[in-house]
């Protein structure tokens, strides 16, 4: 018998996942599905390739390069999502997803070739140590970080509790480079934020769905109840822009905690017979309390389970542009000491029985968040249709779907939050807020289930 553990995840950009069983062992091939003679020729033709490349090409290569390249071509001409993930890939994904590592703390991006730190998380080994917004790393224990991607230089920052770290740090002001030593520790990832808006509102923002996102939802609400009274509080604002996505799991229970019945996300794979239903359980976390959703185009996969289930029950109103559309589902399955392969198997729907795939979401009350001069002409729309090999999904359009992916960092520009707590507030009226509660919409561009 083929044995399923709950590994569930969903995600966004390329390379980002939807994960929904994990099977182990071997026999996952039938006898009605095995492979014919032909196939087998075909991989005769590949081992004579691989034997010329190996014995003749005019530098030795690498050959465990090569066939990891020749897999992944295989996957990434099905799909931008499906791959091979190597044991040390493999193991990044189970860091992520559990949303704790051993590290020092800093969101960081790349500028002109340098490790820019975005900001450093507080109460971690980098804030400590003195890390500041703005400053450049060139250099990690001594090594220059011209030349490596974000990724390499990531790694290189994370690593075992308890050992040192030195960073080469350029900081505007100082007159010579920084030599700054921090020990790594256990970092926590928020992936919840909170606060209270002008006293009535609730702010979360959710920037991921990890292990912890859930209890992280909790605790937002929990402390936003403690200090703003019932009376008083208007209602919930939940940020799901720029939210790649994550764990499945997490967006089903993220979604339950505003619903009380009704089903949350279903996925169909080759067997349209074969449909996985997650449902909603009694128990609204806000106490019915309003709730509006913000999207752009940076929101994907889990956060785009939780918006179409919030939008379908009419128990959020959706506000900001068009979602990213990924609406597939990724397996992943372990190999044991050689990694995991991460296969898409499914479509997800929401509970209308639309399939996002290659569409999005479209909010209820569209509100584009304009650009600052700086990025206007720099920063396009795109979505999961734009990606190469796309799935085509039943409800795309030729319109595709994402939208601009941009936030402003100072909410005092922010529009497209600044129309929701208007709402919110009742300085200013829309058709869609609140949402009447009826029957699950039957949208003409989607195949009800």
């Amino acid at each position: 018998m083929i044995r399923r553990l709950s590994m569930l995840m969903t995600g966004a950009a390329v390379g980002a996942l939807a994960v929904v069983t994990v099977f182990h062992g071997a026999g996952l091939t039938t006898r009605a599905d095995a492979a014919g003679s032909e196939t087998y020729k075909q991989l005769d033709i590949f081992g004579d390739i691989f034997e010329r490349v190996r014995s003749q090409y005019v530098n030795k290569p690498e050959e465990q390069k090569l066939i990891k390249n020749a897999i992944n071509g295989m996957l990434q001409s099905l799909d931008p999502h499906s791959s091979y993930l190597d044991p040390k890939e493999s193991d990044n994904m189970r860091v992520q997803t559990r949303g704790e590592f051993g590290g020092l703390g800093i969101e960081v991006t790349m500028e002109n070739e340098l490790v820019k730190v975005i900001t450093p998380i507080d109460d971690t080994p980098a804030a400590k140590a003195g890390v500041l917004a703005g400053d450049l790393v060139s250099q990690i224990d001594g090594e220059n970080v011209r030349g490596l991607s974000l990724q390499q230089a990531v790694e290189k920052m994370r690593g075992l509790v308890k050992t040192p770290i030195e960073l080469t740090i350029i900081r505007k002001g100082a007159d010579k480079p920084l030599k700054i030593t921090i020990i790594r520790d256990v970092i926590k990832l928020q992936s919840v934020k909170f606060r209270v808006e002008g006293e009535d509102v609730g702010y979360v923002d959710m920037n991921g769905f990890t292990e912890k996102t859930f209890i992280g939802l909790q605790n937002a609400i929990t402390k936003i109840r403690e200090k703003v009274p019932e009376d008083k509080l208007k209602g919930y604002v939940l940020d799901l822009r720029l939210n790649p996505g994550g764990l499945l799991a997490q967006a089903v229970s993220v979604s339950d905690a505003f619903l009380d019945r009704g089903e949350i996300v279903s996925t169909r794979g080759r067997d349209k017979n074969n449909v996985l239903r997650e449902s909603a359980k009694p128990g609204d976390l806000t106490r019915g309390k309003p709730v509006i959703v913000l999207i752009n185009g940076g929101s994907a996969s889990a956060s785009e389970i939780v918006a179409g289930a919030l939008q379908d029950h009419r128990r959020s109103t959706i506000i900001g542009s068009r979602s990213f559309g990924k609406g597939s589902v990724q397996t992943i399955i372990p190999l044991g000491r050689n990694g995991a392969l991460r296969l898409t198997t499914a479509l997800y729907y929401t509970p209308s029985g639309c399939s996002i795939q290659g569409r999005g979401i479209d909010p209820d009350i569209i509100v584009n968040q304009p650009l600052p001069k700086e990025l206007q002409g720099r920063v396009e729309a795109r979505g999961e249709s734009n990606l190469r090999n796309s799935i085509t999904g039943e409800a795309q359009d030729d319109s595709g779907s994402g939208s601009i992916a941009y936030v402003p960092p100072d909410p005092k520009d922010d529009v497209q939050l600044s129309y929701a707590l208007e709402l919110l507030r009742g300085t200013k009226k829309d058709a869609a807020f609140p949402p009447k509660i009826g029957d699950l919409p039957k949208n003409k561009d989607c195949k009800r289930a």
